[in-house]
C-alpha cells in the first residue's frame, strides 16, 4: 500500500499456493513475520514534557506540538538525530480530524531520520501502553530492532463540532450539480445548526463520566473517602519529594515555558483534603473530591524500546525488560462491576 500523504510504503508479502507464488524455500526467513527466535525487549528510557493542568500552560498547544516535543526530548537524550528507527507508535484519545496521521507528522517534526515509519492507535486510557506492547512485539519477533512508543492528550484543545444535521446540509450543497442546487440546502439553515456540541468525557452507553463511574466503583468495593484522601496525600508528597531530589531531571524536558509538573501540590494536607466537598455524588455516600481525583491534564511522553543487541551495539544501558502485557474488557453495561474494572482482570 502506498500512503502518498506520508511517503511511507507498506509491503506485506504472502506466500500463496498459486501457480506464480514463490516456493516456500525461496522466501528468506528474515522476510517472515517471525524471526528465528523470540527476543527480549529492552526498556532504554523515556522522555516527557511536564504535565500541565488543562487550560493552563498548554492551552494554545495541540497534540502534535506536545508529542513532537516529547519525541525530540527522547531523540536528544539518546543521540538519535539522523537515525532511522524501526517504528514509532503513538496515539491520543482526544483528536481533531486533522490529526489522522498524528504520529507520523510528529516524527517528521523531529530530527529523527524521516524514513522512520510511524502510525497512530487508540485504546482509550491505555493507548500509550498498547503502543509499547505493539512495538515490543515487533522487536521480540525480529521485525524491527528498535522503536518508540508514545502517547499524548490535551483537554485544552479538544474538538468542538456542530450537529450532524449541519454537516449533512453542507454535504448536500457540496454534492449539488448546479449553482441553484448548491444554494438550496442553505435555505434550511436554522439556529439549532449553529449550536456546538461541546466535548464530553461521558461514556456513550451509560452517559456516566469517568468520575461518576469511579464513584460507583468505590462504593461497590467500599473504598472509603479517608483511604482515598490518604492515597492522594501520599501521592502528592512523593511526587513533590521526587522533584526536589532531582529524580525527574533527566526525564522531563521543558515545554512552552513549563519546566515542572504544575499539578503536584507540595503543600497538601489531610486536613485540606478532608475539607473538600464531593464532586460526583453530593449525598453522604459520595467519596471522590477534586483533591483525591486526578485533575484534567495535558501532556505527552515517549519511551525507547530495543533489542538487546541494538542497545549493546550503541552502548546504551538497559533499565529493564518489558516482559508482559495484556488487555481485558468487562461488560459494564449489563453487569454491576462497572466501567473501570478491566485492568483488574488484565
Amino acid at each position: 500500500f502506498n500512503d502518498t500523504a506520508t511517503t511511507e510504503i507498506y509491503t506485506i508479502a504472502y506466500t500463496l499456493s498459486l501457480h506464480d507464488a514463490l516456493p516456500i524455500s525461496k522466501v528468506r526467513h528474515a522476510d517472515m513475520l517471525v524471526g528465528q527466535s523470540v527476543r527480549r525487549v529492552a526498556i532504554l528510557g523515556g522522555s516527557r514534557i511536564p504535565f500541565a493542568r488543562a487550560h493552563g500552560a498548554y492551552a494554545k498547544l495541540d497534540n502534535q506540538a506536545m508529542l513532537t516535543a516529547a519525541l525530540q526530548g527522547l531523540v536528544d537524550k539518546y543521540g538519535l538525530a539522523g537515525r532511522q528507527l524501526g517504528e514509532v507508535a503513538a496515539g491520543a484519545v482526544m483528536k481533531h480530524s486533522k490529526d489522522f496521521n498524528l504520529a507520523r507528522e510528529s516524527v517528521l517534526g523531529t530530527t529523527l531520520d524521516p524514513h522512520t515509519p510511524a502510525y497512530d492507535l487508540q485504546r482509550a486510557c491505555g493507548t500509550s501502553l498498547e503502543a509499547a506492547i505493539l512495538i515490543a512485539n515487533k522487536i521480540a519477533l525480529g521485525q524491527i530492532d528498535s522503536g518508540i512508543a508514545a502517547g499524548v492528550d490535551t483537554v485544552s484543545d479538544t474538538p468542538i463540532v456542530y450537529p450532524r444535521s449541519y454537516q449533512q446540509l453542507l454535504l448536500r450543497a457540496y454534492r449539488a450539480r448546479s449553482a441553484l442546487g448548491r444554494l438550496q440546502p442553505f435555505l434550511g439553515l436554522r439556529p439549532k445548526h449553529f449550536v456546538p456540541q461541546l466535548p464530553s468525557a461521558n461514556e456513550p452507553r451509560t452517559r456516566l463520566s469517568m468520575g461518576q463511574s469511579c464513584e460507583l466503583m468505590a462504593q461497590r468495593w467500599q473504598i472509603t473517602r479517608a483511604a482515598q484522601d490518604a492515597l492522594a496525600f501520599e501521592s502528592h508528597k512523593r511526587a513533590a519529594s521526587a522533584w526536589e531530589r532531582g529524580f525527574f531531571d533527566d526525564l522531563v524536558v521543558p515545554c512552552n515555558g513549563l519546566e515542572r509538573d504544575d499539578n503536584v501540590r507540595a503543600d497538601v494536607s489531610l486536613a485540606k483534603l478532608g475539607s473538600l466537598r464531593t464532586s460526583f455524588e453530593r449525598s453522604d455516600r459520595g467519596t471522590l473530591t477534586a483533591g483525591n481525583s486526578t485533575p484534567l491534564t495535558d501532556g505527552a511522553s515517549a519511551v525507547l524500546l530495543a533489542s538487546e543487541s541494538w542497545a549493546r551495539a550503541r552502548g546504551l544501558p538497559i533499565l529493564a525488560w518489558l516482559r508482559f502485557g495484556k488487555a481485558a474488557a468487562v461488560d459494564f453495561t449489563n453487569a454491576e462491576e462497572g466501567l473501570l474494572m478491566a485492568p483488574a482482570y488484565a
